[in-house]
């Protein structure tokens, strides 16, 4: 996997260097923990700034794979990219 794309309250950030099991694992443990837990992402384009997102109830939040290179390489799909992370 190359990144993963993160939309949280209609924003874009991404996560590079994990595998979707893992973060879809965080989001879910976060989401039952009565302590605030926090998702660690990066958000801007070129040289990325750490942010970090609190996993709560109500706030939207979607998980967009971007798979790498070599992965599904023999799929196409006409659908856009999702949005950068910025």
């Amino acid at each position: 996997m190359k990144r993963i794309n993160i939309v949280y309250g209609g924003q874009p950030y991404s996560i590079g260097g994990r595998d979707l099991d893992s973060v879809l694992s965080e989001i879910g443990l976060g989401l039952q923990s009565t302590e605030p837990r926090w998702l660690t992402v990066n958000y801007g384009e070129g040289v990325p700034r750490t942010a970090h997102l609190l996993l709560t109830t109500g706030i939207d939040i979607a998980v967009i794979p971007v798979p790498g290179v070599d992965e599904d390489a023999e799929q196409e799909s006409a659908e856009p990219p999702p949005p950068r992370a910025r």
